[in-house]
């Protein structure tokens, strides 16, 4: 892992968490084009440990709403209510992601999976976009905890790379009847407890291979995933109140068809 490749895939995550194009997916796609083995256990933490520096994006951007609930959660309905969104809409995900996640990675995580997932994923929004959308829910504050676990059940999509945690949350939300400012809101507060455990977790597995060596570049890594993270964060809030997820959609359906074309035509060994 040189430092060219940490501030690669510092970019790269930071740029695609939260934007419904699948962080994961991007990822691989990086990691075989710059020559890492996703099987490698120094890769697997990077990409992980990366996630969490994204997610810290999100707690600096929503500290006033985080500290607030902190403050208040055992004072306040609506605060306990917020807390115990987060954790419903995280436990579907958690629970079969350690049931099922070490055999989708073996099957799945490689750029030709992901490219299909990013067609089928951007045909489905296109799809999702010319329904009818009827807002019950407006803002995050409005959500119950059974709303919560309809878009926790969509989160599981999740774990087949190249699907977008935040499209299937956001899509999800969408569905239940969320708005979009407060689907896409709700897909970032719910990426906290799940990224942060990943990343907890992959600390943990990997403690032996992360070496006083891999310091420097996963610190690089790290700012530049938060930096272009919390860049990512603003931009789909402002985007989401005047525009529909369309480009996001012909954007995975040209990328992933992109890397078919040139496995089908032999031009790359993907």
């Amino acid at each position: 892992m040189s430092w060219f490749d940490a501030l690669i895939l510092g970019l790269v995550e930071g740029l695609t968490e939260f934007l419904p194009i699948s962080s994961t997916g991007h990822l691989i796609i990086a990691e075989s084009i710059l020559g890492l083995s996703e099987d490698d256990p120094v890769t697997k933490a990077f990409t992980i440990i990366i996630q969490g520096a994204a997610i810290l994006a999100v707690c600096w951007e929503y500290r006033v709403k985080l500290w607030d609930t902190t403050r208040a959660i055992f004072t306040q309905t609506a605060a306990r209510r917020f807390a115990l969104n987060l954790i419903v809409a995280f436990l579907p995900l958690a629970i079969l992601a350690k049931e099922f996640g070490e055999d989708i990675k073996a099957r799945l995580f490689a750029p030709l999976p992901v490219a299909i997932a990013l067609v089928v994923g951007g045909l489905i929004i296109l799809w999702a976009e010319k329904r009818k959308h009827i807002e019950s829910i407006g803002t995050v504050d409005e959500v119950k905890p059974l709303d919560a676990l309809k878009v926790g059940l969509f989160q599981v999509l999740a774990l087949f790379p190249g699907t977008s945690r935040s499209a299937a949350t956001i899509l999800g939300g969408l569905f239940v009847g969320f708005s979009r400012r407060a689907a896409t809101e709700f897909s970032f507060y719910i990426a906290i407890p799940t990224l942060l455990a990943a990343t907890v977790y992959s600390l943990w597995e990997t403690r032996h291979e992360l070496t006083i060596a891999y310091i420097g570049p996963l610190t690089l890594s790290s700012v530049v995933a938060f930096i272009t993270a919390l860049i990512s964060i603003r931009f789909l809030i402002r985007f989401v109140s005047n525009h529909s997820f369309a480009a996001f959609a012909w954007y995975r359906i040209v990328f992933g068809g992109l890397i078919l074309a040139t496995w089908a035509l032999g031009w790359v060994k993907w």
